[in-house]
């Protein structure tokens, strides 16, 4: 009984529908509680973007027979690999979740992970949540559809198909096995999990969109029916949960409609299909706070489905979000001296830095994005470089036996003598390195210009003298004797 005082108390709150007499359930988020959740069952062997179909299949087969979940495997991906379906719950709602139908796509799918722990948990004040998920809803999950994308960290499949976009042809295997899920299960609700690229923001602002939301368009005039307007319900709570961890940093996806898209069809099938789109947020590489932030709205919006909450909310809010923009970098310098061809004038630079996967880890190789005036992009890092000159930089003359004969101290005396790049005789088993350098074993480095395309390695000086370097995109201040912390670079 103590249990049930604390769900209705903290969770749900009953009022009156004015002149009908009948009671309803107005939802009230307790997003404190869902936060103390997370941390509590969040999946430990999980904690980098990068893990496998290897690591996620122990995970879900150790559910088989435990008495919470049934676990059934759908089918293989096209290099044999199982993928599953996880169901909790035996109400009459039918809700569909699937994850990583893109293989480079794996928020979701951590969050998944931890929402099964707390599925499986007990005596902590919060069974009536689970109590009324299981009763009221049935859960298909779907937690990595696309295992050999996964693998390789990679958008498509081994056959090179974009899984999105084959709900019309059915050319795939792992599409194939969807749809069928689909049509057995005929869910009433369906969320479809995605990661999307760090470099939309909120219009009008230097603000990442950290998660985007959509009620897919289930024809191309985009109307709006029952179906598509639950989703739109659905994404209206969503959005009020996440303003209150990230704010401003919420916004639509493009609706365009597409008859190759799941989601759209999901949405023509009859299912109120939500998608969620995880992108970036200043300071969190792995995406660990987005992970929680997923853990939450998921879980949150599955209570409401199974209460009926989710009726409350206005289509008209969701109209009001406004969609994502793309004008977004990683380092925006504004106002650079430039000395070329006779000629003296001042640029904005936008620096993209792009992973490069490396089995479970990655390394950056930057470029110089737009050149000009960028007054319109914003950046995660911005520098306004006005009374800064754009100065190349110089490979140091020394061969190095190793990378470890340099300390990062050292690395950054060289900086301040205008060297960027330095040569190693030797290559280490292990590339990946964090010295604030250009490091390379045989073929030497040639500095470029501001100059669209351009590799980001060059100083910006005043008076003659390096001040900042920007080493594979990377801003440097030199006036500090450590370089920052996380480069991800490596020795070529």
């Amino acid at each position: 009984m103590k249990q049930f005082v604390y769900f209705l108390t903290i969770i749900l709150a009953s009022t009156a529908c004015q002149g009908s007499g009948q009671s309803r359930i107005t939802y009230v988020p307790d997003t404190a509680a869902l936060s103390k959740a997370f941390e509590a069952y969040r999946e430990t062997t999980i904690v980098h973007r990068r893990f496998k179909h290897a690591d996620i299949e122990p995970l879900i087969l150790k559910r088989e027979g435990a008495g919470v979940f049934e676990v059934t495997q759908l089918g293989i991906s096209v290099l044999k690999k199982p993928i599953y379906q996880l169901k909790y719950g035996v109400g009459a709602k039918k809700v569909m979740l699937w994850s990583q139908m893109h293989g480079n796509e794996p928020t979701a799918t951590m969050a998944l992970m931890d929402i099964f722990n707390f599925l499986e948990g007990r005596d902590d004040g919060m069974d009536s949540i689970r109590n009324v998920l299981k009763t009221q809803t049935s859960l298909y999950f779907i937690p990595m559809l696309n295992p050999d994308g996964a693998d390789v960290y990679t958008r498509r499949n081994a056959m090179d198909i974009d899984l999105n976009r084959d709900a019309r042809a059915g050319e795939t295997v792992e599409g194939r096995l969807l749809t069928q899920a689909a049509k057995t299960v005929q869910p009433d609700f369906g969320f479809n999990l995605h990661d999307m690229n760090i470099y939309y923001n909120v219009p009008g602002t230097s603000n990442p969109v950290t998660i985007a939301l959509l009620a897919p368009a289930y024809n191309e005039k985009r109307d709006i029916n029952e179906v598509r307007g639950n989703a739109m319900k659905i994404a209206v709570s969503i959005n009020r949960i996440l303003q209150g961890y990230v704010p401003n940093g919420v916004a639509k996806y493009d609706d365009t409609y597409s008859p190759r898209g799941f989601g759209d069809n999901f949405q023509s099938w009859g299912t109120s299909t939500v998608l969620i789109e995880s992108g970036g947020y200043r300071g969190d590489p792995e995406k660990q706070f987005i992970r929680k932030l997923n853990f939450i709205v998921i879980l949150n919006s599955l209570i409401e489905i199974a209460q009926g909450s989710y009726r409350q909310y206005d289509i008209a809010e969701y109209e009001t979000m406004p969609f994502s923009a793309s004008q977004l970098s990683d380092l925006v310098l504004r106002h650079v001296r430039v000395a070329r061809d006779s000629m003296n004038y001042k640029i904005d630079l936008s620096i993209n830095r792009y992973e490069q996967t490396d089995d479970r880890d990655y390394y950056i190789r930057s470029s110089i994005a737009d050149v000009g005036d960028l007054q319109e992009i914003y950046g995660y890092d911005e520098l306004d470089a006005e009374g800064y000159h754009f100065m190349q930089g110089e490979v140091y003359p020394g061969i190095f036996d190793g990378i470890g004969e340099i300390s990062p101290e050292q690395a950054m005396e060289f900086l301040r003598q205008g060297y960027y790049a330095v040569q190693v005789a030797n290559v280490p088993e292990n590339r990946h390195h964090q010295l604030p350098l250009v490091v390379f074993n045989q073929r030497k480095p040639i500095a470029t210009g501001p100059v669209l395309g351009g590799a980001a390695n060059f100083f910006l000086a005043r008076d003659g003298r390096p001040t900042y370097a920007v080493i594979n995109g990377y801003l440097i201040d030199l006036s500090t004797d450590k370089p920052p912390e996380g480069l991800k670079n490596y020795v070529w």
